[in-house]
C-alpha cells in the first residue's frame, strides 16, 4: 500500500470525506499533517502545493489535490491502482 500524506485540520468536513474515501478504498495509515496546530506545516503546504485549502493529499510523492480531486480520481478508477502500486 503506497504512503498516504495529508496536510488537514480538526474542523474540515472535506477532510473527514477525503479520509473516509481513504480507508474505503484500504488505506489503513493516513500521515495527517495538522496546519491548524503548526502554522509552519500551512507555510510548507503552501509552499509544497501552491494552495491554501485543506485537505491536500499526497500518494507517495505525487499531489492529488483536495478531495474534488481525490473523489474524481476514485470516479475515474484511478485511485485504487495509485494506492496498491
Amino acid at each position: 500500500m503506497a504512503n498516504v500524506t495529508m496536510y488537514c485540520t480538526a474542523v474540515c468536513p472535506y477532510c473527514v470525506r477525503a479520509e473516509m474515501l481513504l480507508k474505503q478504498r484500504g488505506v489503513a495509515e493516513i500521515n495527517k499533517i495538522r496546519i491548524d496546530r503548526d502554522p509552519g506545516q500551512r507555510a510548507a503546504m503552501m509552499e509544497r502545493t501552491g494552495r491554501r485549502t485543506v485537505p491536500q493529499i499526497y500518494i507517495g510523492d505525487r499531489h492529488i489535490g483536495g478531495y474534488d480531486e481525490l473523489s474524481a480520481l476514485d470516479r475515474a478508477n484511478g485511485l485504487v491502482p495509485l494506492l496498491t502500486d
